[in-house]
């Protein structure tokens, strides 16, 4: 998941206090408050920082720019774009970089310490947000620039950066007055409280619980592979015992897909599923209904009927109803496949307890990952344990670099350890150069689990790319939480980690292929059912067998992946769909409905439970993320009624694959070339179906979507 615009962060943190409240010395020493130095135009200070410099760097950075925002707003002159709104491009420079900072202790290094702070600062941060949306004498000025941008000889990406602005402005408050803005600030002053609160539960659970193996038979029917990355994961956290399955999607998964202890396995997903909603300190159902209310309260105070249409307003679904359309028009063909792919599954497990005289089963969640693979290995002769030696992190790592080579001419070098501060010692630092050798950026990798790093994958912009006041390369990272094997051994990841690691990627290149004027509308500060577009298009490459045959090389052997194993990935592409649509579908529309609701008060176990009862959801599945566990949706606004974008972005990807396809190949060079110029290198500089327009000659349908997934194509779809 990518930052917020710079600019527009302080729009996303609407919460208010007064000023004076933020001021603060600003400490000569503190390496926060001072521009980068070093190679690459600057880098982060990371072997100077102390988490104690976090709080009063904060504090002085809001100061600093309240002090800016004063300036312009009672600027004399009358209102024009360079002394307004390019002014505000210029402003909270210092703040930009040390809430950059902070995002990445807190998503990656978030100790109690880091906790702390940021549970104090949060709403400080959110205050001083409102403080600049909500400051009349300035919205008048960017008003006036709004207004009278057709006649004042601006560009194309002034104006959309001016429309922007005031838009954002529009929806963040600015025309609120008298008791309506005081309640605004009040309801985002609780909410940040509660996004932290919310953050902090999650990960509590995430890293204390975990299920100890303690005998050998605890590790039966696993690979090698994994056994080496639960051994590795009991030693990193101190936990006595042979092995342990961490409470992460990455330790979990591949346990529930090859243990045979289904004893295990069922512990595994119980507690798995459970983050978050066990009744205990860390349970987050009251948080979520103290969201929800807050939310709802607040689109009301903005004058819409629920969040879900005042968080869509400027997507490219437009409306709630747009969305859910798209949702609801995927899940019964997504269903019926869910109870094709049980029926298989059963009739394995039954031959199984036949044979052995053993008492049937009936699949169950903790079931569905075990017995697809056997379903995959009988349908389709993959066995998908075969196929994971030849998927190696750093093979595939070298084969990202090489398709981005191919696609838009860059090139990765590796940075002398030591030349470039690091975070932790796990993270890597790679310039990146264009095709004439011109320095575009730098890419760090973040590979790896730990305590106090959050799960899953995402992408950080630490610096956004920019051509304002002087050209500035962007800096970006890819994150994830594969787990460590033994020392000095290879890390083999799954093919669905694999297309995740690519996915990530495609957000990297989104911000490394940046060609604009203004950080605002740089790289991923687009839309949020725009962003994954890239990144989800992105994922098609690691099956190309220029790909596999150049990277996916046998861990011992060295041979690279055999053709006929390639044939069958490729015949078996479809396999499993219904239960990976259903997941994510399943937490989409659980999003949704949740927004809509309106003043409706939720119990959110409830409100989850039957809801999809309604919806008719296999007993064998679960949402991928569970409400009380749905970061995307709870831990910010980012999301929020937002979760069907990766659902929207993947119809653009679909649909755009096929002008691949019908030019010449994945890597026709003419098509490669649009897609950076159309997509990747134009920001937000104007509205994305322009831009998606302006690469593919079209809009796109949902034909392409729904057969790259194997569901039958309803009638008169485009």
């Amino acid at each position: 998941m990518p930052f917020l615009p710079r600019a527009l962060a302080c729009l996303a943190m609407t919460l208010s206090i007064p000023l004076a409240a933020t001021a603060a010395p600003r400490p000569a020493t503190n390496p926060l408050l001072v521009p980068w130095t070093g190679p690459y135009g600057g880098v982060p200070p990371f072997d100077r920082i102390r988490v104690a410099d976090f709080k009063p760097a904060l504090l002085a950075a809001m100061a600093e720019e309240s002090a800016e925002i004063e300036r312009i707003a009672h600027d004399p002159a009358p209102a024009t774009f360079a002394n307004t709104i390019a002014a505000l491009e210029g402003s909270g420079r210092t703040l930009d970089r040390v809430n950059r900072l902070f995002g990445i202790y807190t998503s990656t290094l978030r100790d109690p310490a880091v906790q702390a702070i940021e549970t104090e600062t949060a709403p400080l941060l959110a205050a001083h947000g409102d403080e600049i949306t909500q400051n009349a004498a300035l919205f008048a000025r960017i008003a006036a620039v709004y207004e009278s941008r057709e006649q004042a000889g601006l560009n194309a990406e002034q104006r959309r950066l001016a429309w922007l602005t005031y838009t954002n402005f529009v929806r963040s408050g600015a025309r609120l007055e008298g008791p309506a803005k005081q309640r605004l600030k009040a309801i985002n002053q609780s909410l940040a409280t509660l996004y932290t609160r919310f953050s902090q539960h999650l990960l509590a659970d995430e890293n204390g619980r975990w299920l100890a193996l303690t005998d050998e038979s605890d590790f039966a029917g696993l690979p090698e592979s994994v056994r080496a990355g639960l051994e590795a994961s009991a030693v990193a956290r101190g936990i006595e015992a042979k092995g342990a399955v961490l409470n992460t999607r990455s330790s979990v998964e591949p346990f529930l897909e090859y243990s045979t202890r289904r004893d295990l396995r069922e512990r595994v997903w119980r507690t798995f599923v459970s983050r978050g909603d066990n009744g205990d300190a860390n349970d987050n159902n009251a948080t979520i209904a103290e969201i929800l209310a807050l939310r709802a309260e607040r689109a009301r105070l903005l004058g819409y009927p629920t969040h879900a249409h005042w968080a869509l307003e400027n997507t490219m679904a437009r409306t709630p109803e747009r969305a859910m359309g798209l949702l609801e028009s995927v899940w019964p063909a997504a269903v019926a496949r869910v109870h094709e792919e049980v029926a298989d599954m059963q009739a394995i497990a039954d031959r199984e307890a036949a044979a052995s005289g053993a008492a049937p089963i009936r699949i169950e969640p903790w079931d569905y990952r075990y017995y697809a693979e056997k379903v995959r290995l009988a349908k389709y002769d993959l066995d998908a344990n075969a196929v994971k030696p030849y998927l190696q992190l750093e093979q595939l790592r070298e084969a990202m670099f090489w398709v981005a080579g191919r696609l838009f001419g860059l090139e990765f070098r590796a940075v002398p350890a030591g030349r470039v501060p690091v975070a932790h010692p796990d993270i890597r630092v790679f310039e990146v150069h264009d095709a004439h050798g011109a320095l575009v950026g730098l890419w760090y990798f973040d590979p790896y689990a730990r305590p106090d790093k959050s799960s899953g994958a995402w992408m950080n912009a630490y610096r956004s790319q920019e051509r304002f006041q002087r050209p500035v390369t962007t800096i970006v990272s890819n994150n994830a939480n594969f787990v460590k094997g033994r020392p000095g051994e290879p890390i083999l990841i799954s093919w669905e980690d694999a297309r995740t690691l690519f996915h990530e990627f495609g957000h990297a290149l989104h911000g490394l292929c940046s060609s604009v004027d203004y950080p605002s509308l740089s790289g991923t500060n687009v839309p949020r059912d725009y962003v994954e577009f890239p990144s989800q298009l992105l994922e098609h490459w690691l099956a190309t067998p220029e790909v596999l045959g150049r990277f996916a090389h046998h861990v011992k052997s060295g041979e690279p992946l055999p053709a006929e194993l390639v044939a069958k990935i490729e015949r078996a592409s479809t396999f499993n769909e219904g239960f990976l649509t259903v997941e994510y579908l399943g937490a989409a529309l659980i999003d949704m409905k949740l927004h809509l609701a309106g003043d409706r008060p939720i119990d959110p176990r409830a409100f989850e439970r039957d809801t999809l009862a309604a919806l008719g959801m296999p007993r064998e599945i679960v949402m991928r993320h569970r409400t009380a566990q749905f970061g995307h949706v709870f831990s910010g606004d980012g999301y929020a009624a937002g979760y069907y974008s990766y659902l929207w972005s993947d119809t653009l990807a679909e649909d755009a694959w096929q002008a691949f396809v019908e030019g010449g190949g994945p890597y026709d060079p003419a098509v490669a070339a649009r897609l950076r110029t159309e997509v990747f290198a134009t920001g937000n500089t104007r509205d994305p179906a322009e831009s998606y327009r302006a690469f593919r000659g079209h809009d796109p349908g949902i034909a392409a979507l729904m057969h790259r997934r194997g569901f039958p194509v309803p009638a008169g779809t485009p």
